[in-house]
This record gives structure tokens, sequence and C-alpha cells, in this order.
């Protein structure tokens, strides 16, 4: 999931901004809240809450590790506990690869259309 490059430079962020960016409903966000100690974004005076790049960032890892490899919630947040920078490198890693992967069927839709 690549962040919105104007989103790129807002300090906070509403939980339906974070819902978009990840395609997921605003009740899952705050379901894994609970799941997730490690997901822990502030509330504004309204009690309205607010990410930053950091909460976005556990979302990112829980979201690479629950939807992007079929994890269980137990076994996700067990990895996470355990081997945080192991999880963190795996899902950057996720992340390129799926970048390349989408930068290669554009080219190929490209050399398609040439031919």
């Amino acid at each position: 999931m690549a962040l919105n490059s104007n989103k790129e430079l807002k300090q906070y962020y509403s939980i339906a901004e974070v819902s978009e960016m990840f395609s997921l409903p605003a009740s899952l966000l705050r379901f894994w809240e609970k799941e997730f100690p490690t997901i822990r974004p502030k509330k504004n005076n309204n009690g309205v809450r607010i990410y930053t790049k950091a909460d976005i960032e556990e979302i990112r890892l829980v979201y690479d590790l629950v939807k992007g490899r079929n994890m269980k919630l137990a076994a996700a947040r067990e990895l996470i506990q355990r081997n945080r920078e192991g999880a963190k490198n795996s899902s950057d890693l996720l992340q390129r690869l799926q970048s390349v992967r989408d930068q290669l069927l554009e080219i190929k839709k490209e050399l398609e259309g040439i031919v």
C-alpha cells in the first residue's frame, strides 16, 4: 500500500483516511486496536481518533501479516511481539516486491500496446 503523495505531507490522519488507504472498514481498524497493543492512535478533544505515520506503519505491518499472508490474529500478534524487526523487514520486502510486480505488469501492458 503506497500512501497518496499529497497525504504524505500531513502529520495526522483521521480513521476515515486510514480506512481508505488500506481499503478496510473503520470498524476493523478499531478492532485491531484492541487486538494489537502497538496500534494506539491518540484522540483529539472531540474524541476522534488521529493517526500518525508511526500508527499507519503499525497498521501496515498488521495488514501485511493478516491480509497479505493470511495469518491468524494471534499468530500475527505473537510474531510482532517475538520478532518485530524480522516481521517489519519481511513486510517491507513484500511491499517492494508488490511494487516491482505492478511496474512489470504496467510495462507488459505498454509492450502489448506496441505489438
